[in-house]
């Protein structure tokens, strides 16, 4: 058995029943443990976009919603939805609409632990995310670390390769005469990919958020359009 087969089926393993009990099961847990959190969802939205300038933090709340969102209406959203019908069928949208909803809860939890185990830097700015709650919260700097790590590699991929190489395979079979003028399309296309999403990412999470600020409301109006 090769490599290719035994990640094909570690992978065909764990995206079946186990992790499906294991995400769904932690949604119910956290509603019930929050009281049913869902039911304050027009007071979150409201909350996300009021600004309040006084609030600590590098963000104001609805930067912080759309920076989010940005990652969500996307790969996740448009590609996912679409295979879990293909492969579902019509069933499959039910389901989606289960787990969004007592998923609310989990989300509500993550969020609330990432901001209680955030840390201030030096400079002032804010510093926290899932390995810093592992670090501070659980004791488990070495397991912080290794989320890190991976969620590096996660960025690299699903996060960034992807969406660049849909991009760049659109303007290839949109504009490409022959296979020297596509190849040519797709190093034009990356480099532009990569000064534009450079630019952002050197401000730093303020640039990200102003970029954010502006592109996603359209983004999530085009979503809603041509869903």
């Amino acid at each position: 058995m090769n490599i290719a087969s035994i990640i094909d089926s570690i992978d065909n393993y764990l995206w079946g029943w186990p992790l499906i009990a294991v995400l769904f099961g932690t949604h119910l847990f956290m509603t019930f443990r929050t009281g049913f959190i869902q039911k304050e969802i027009f007071k979150a939205i409201k909350l996300s976009v009021t600004k309040d300038k006084d609030a600590p933090g590098d963000v104001s709340q609805f930067g912080a919603l759309t920076t989010a969102l940005s990652s969500t209406i996307g790969t996740g959203n448009i590609v996912g939805v679409g295979t879990a019908i293909a492969i579902g069928g019509p069933g499959a949208v039910l389901w989606m609409w289960l787990t969004g909803i007592f998923g609310i809860a989990t989300k509500y939890a993550e969020t609330l632990i990432a901001v209680k185990y955030r840390v201030k830097s030096e400079d002032g700015s804010m510093l926290g995310g899932a390995m810093y709650a592992l670090d501070r919260g659980l004791n488990l700097k070495w397991l912080g670390i290794a989320f890190a790590l991976l969620a590096s590699i996660c960025g690299l991929g699903i996060g960034s390769s992807v969406p660049a190489n849909a991009v760049a395979s659109n303007v290839r079979q949109s504009f490409a005469t022959d296979k020297a003028s596509g190849w040519i399309l797709t190093i034009i296309t990356a480099v532009i990919l990569c000064v534009l999403v450079g630019l952002v990412i050197i401000g730093g999470v303020k640039a990200i958020t102003k970029v954010s600020e502006k592109l996603v409301p359209f983004m999530a109006a085009f979503y809603v359009q041509v869903r």
